[in-house]
């Protein structure tokens, strides 16, 4: 078997007669919340699972027995070595989204990653030359700007029917108590590519400078191990090249309210604003109508269609209803199969896959140069050019 090297495509292996690539193979790092990916690349008809790693061997087994997945490994360095795997999907705890996809990279393996792509901008900045140098593609996973709600709010805007946009603002506020242990260690930007990220990508944007304040304390356990006192961060964005600005804030530990992943997008024409609550509906508010008709609830459709008909069953399916992931985003707006279909076709498309390295790195970086501006009382920070898009 023929192993792939830096600058050529990893994807060698399955190809029909004629040598035309029919599937791309992956191999899924992380099996918590990332063994709810396994059932959508197994029906998916381009894709298959090779090679799955867990560091623990009990569950890694589970998992393996239960998918009927073979090649199974409790070090992620040895699926690296899997010349029967073309790309890894990485869903290991938030500290080795970097490392890893770094380490991939450098194995000559395509990557797609969780949330966020990297804690540091030292981190981001290596991840992109590595793309650029090796040819390889890489893909931060970023659910919300395949939920259903942002292909809604995005499928407005196409057709016209929110006019100019004016303005935008989301929040993700989220108690992390009873989440991993390594929790305690993180600031609330550094994980905030979930409110970054569609903003960004509606309007087709990158953020060009940020300045952000901390508000209130948490406790002290979590102030000493995060290095950071605040209970919340929030930011504002400058997008280049365009007057449109953006607000997110985000928090984690000692505040009150219910989970929440929002986004608020106004336009000239009509403006969409996330529901306060779970199980409520959002509203959508239309100009120039008598004020009491102004707002009303809208049902956001689902966005199957857009799928192979063996994935879309898994825009509303969840395997695991437990994992504290789903029980708090619910579901995810049924991104998932969206984000599979999206990298499998762009690895046999030869393209690079939406949100690209440079996309990836400028919606992290925001976060990361937004805690820098709150231990700087809200100065501004520019957030480094990672180059074309």
């Amino acid at each position: 078997m023929l192993m792939a090297m830096p600058g050529t495509s990893a994807i060698l292996a399955a190809k029909d007669v004629e040598g035309i690539m029919e599937k791309v193979r992956v191999g899924l790092i992380g099996l918590g919340f990332g063994a709810e990916f396994i059932p959508i690349y197994q029906a998916h008809p381009k894709a298959e699972v090779t090679a799955i790693c867990q560091r623990s061997q009990a569950k890694l087994d589970e998992i393996g027995n239960r998918f009927g997945v073979e090649a199974r490994y409790t070090d992620f360095r040895d699926v690296l070595t899997d010349p029967n795997v073309d790309f890894v999907h990485i869903n290991s705890p938030i500290p080795d989204h970097a490392p890893q996809s770094i380490a991939a990279l450098k194995a000559g393996k395509h990557v797609m990653c969780t949330v966020p792509m990297a804690t540091t901008l030292e981190e981001a900045k290596e991840i992109v030359g590595l793309v650029r140098e090796t040819g390889l593609k890489y893909m931060m996973a970023e659910t919300v700007v395949y939920s259903r709600e942002y292909l809604f709010i995005k499928e407005l805007y196409n057709k016209g029917e929110l006019g100019r946009i004016q303005y935008l603002q989301a929040s993700h506020p989220q108690d992390m108590e009873g989440w991993p242990d390594y929790w305690k260690n993180m600031v609330p930007m550094h994980y905030a590519t979930h409110v970054v990220s569609p903003l960004m990508a509606l309007v087709d944007g990158m953020a060009d400078y940020v300045s952000c304040f901390g508000s209130g304390a948490v406790n002290d356990e979590i102030a000493r191990r995060s290095g950071s006192a605040f209970a919340v961060e929030s930011c504002h964005i400058k997008i280049k090249d365009s007057d449109v600005a953006a607000h997110v804030w985000r928090f984690l530990w000692d505040t009150a309210r219910q989970y929440r992943e929002s986004i608020d997008v106004y336009g000239s024409k009509k403006s969409f604003e996330w529901e306060l609550m779970t199980g409520e509906q959002p509203v959508l508010h239309t100009a120039k109508r008598p004020e009491p008709e102004i707002a009303e609830r809208v049902e956001v459709p689902d966005y199957a269609r857009l799928l192979p008909n063996e994935i879309q069953k898994f825009t509303r399916a969840i395997v695991d209803e437990d994992h504290l992931s789903f029980i708090q985003g619910g579901g995810h707006g049924g991104s998932h199969p969206h984000m599979v279909n999206e990298m499998v076709n762009a690895l046999l498309e030869n393209r690079d896959p939406f949100p690209n390295v440079e996309q990836s790195a400028n919606w992290t970086a925001v976060g990361i140069c937004a805690h820098q501006s709150a231990l700087k009382g809200g100065e501004i920070v520019k957030v480094p050019d990672f180059g074309k898009r």
